[in-house]
């Protein structure tokens, strides 16, 4: 009986420190580990709670902005494309009309640009005379560029440099002496002037007109003959007559010329 009590105590004695140990021992390996643990899933869950507090109100301003930017620029473009396609479609099925009248539009302009830079303080504009300007492009400058344009391309249809400059010396030699030609004989028979003194203006303007349009025209009938497509043509040619027919707009103008 005593025997088995001293056992007894010594198994108990002996089985105390090892489990204290063991104890310890899982406390020294798991309690580090386990606040660790802790503390990084709370920083992944505080990341991901201030990700989804700020990345949706960036991204729907970024998405916004993103979305006007586009409508605003569709809608230009679509636009901007709309009117051009208006344009080719009157311009073939109505041809001599949409050439007459963006003429007129044109020859207007420059005659309304260039009273502005001629006009004195005390002068006033003269819509008459825009009348008569924007009249010569609806009437004569519209169809004569229909027909001209239309049968430079059936006689010589390449677009090469020798058959560049045949058109534009075609172009120097016979349309634009009959265009400029018609333009003072035009503005000139609607202001009253007679045949004399229609004559006399001729001798006295067209010639130094042409020599100076020998510094405007060529470049401008080259890159139209070279680069423009034929049913564009006319287009081309009255926007650069815009320029051209400020100086026009001003030689036709000038006081009448007295008949010899």
């Amino acid at each position: 009986m005593r025997f088995h009590l001293i056992s007894n105590f010594t198994r108990t004695a002996l089985a105390q420190p090892t489990r204290r140990r063991l104890s310890a021992l899982y406390d020294q390996q798991c309690r580090p580990y386990t606040p660790s643990v802790r503390r990084h899933q709370n920083h992944q869950f505080a990341k991901k709670t201030r990700v989804s507090e700020t990345t949706p109100s960036d991204f729907s301003s970024h998405f916004a902005a993103l979305l006007l930017r586009r409508s605003y620029s569709s809608k230009s473009s679509n636009s901007g494309m709309g009117l051009l396609s208006w344009y080719l479609g009157v311009l073939e099925t109505r041809p001599i009309l949409t050439k007459s009248i963006s003429s007129a539009v044109i020859y207007g302009a420059a005659d309304v640009t260039s009273q502005l830079i001629t006009m004195e303080a005390n002068s006033a504009w003269d819509s008459i005379r825009t009348l008569r300007m924007a009249a010569f492009g609806l009437i004569i400058l519209g169809p004569a560029q229909h027909l001209w344009f239309n049968f430079v391309g059936r006689v010589l249809p390449k677009r090469d440099m020798v058959t560049t400059f045949k058109k534009l010396a075609m172009g120097q030699l016979f349309y634009g002496p009959m265009i400029n030609g018609g333009f003072f004989s035009f503005n000139a028979a609607l202001q009253g002037e007679s045949g004399n003194e229609i004559g006399a203006r001729l001798k006295r303007d067209l010639i130094p007109t042409l020599l100076n349009g020998l510094m405007y025209w060529p470049l401008c009938d080259f890159l139209t003959y070279k680069v423009i497509p034929v049913h564009l043509q006319p287009l081309m040619n009255s926007s650069f007559s815009y320029l051209w027919t400020i100086y026009l707009t001003y030689m036709a103008s000038l006081t009448k010329a007295l008949p010899h």
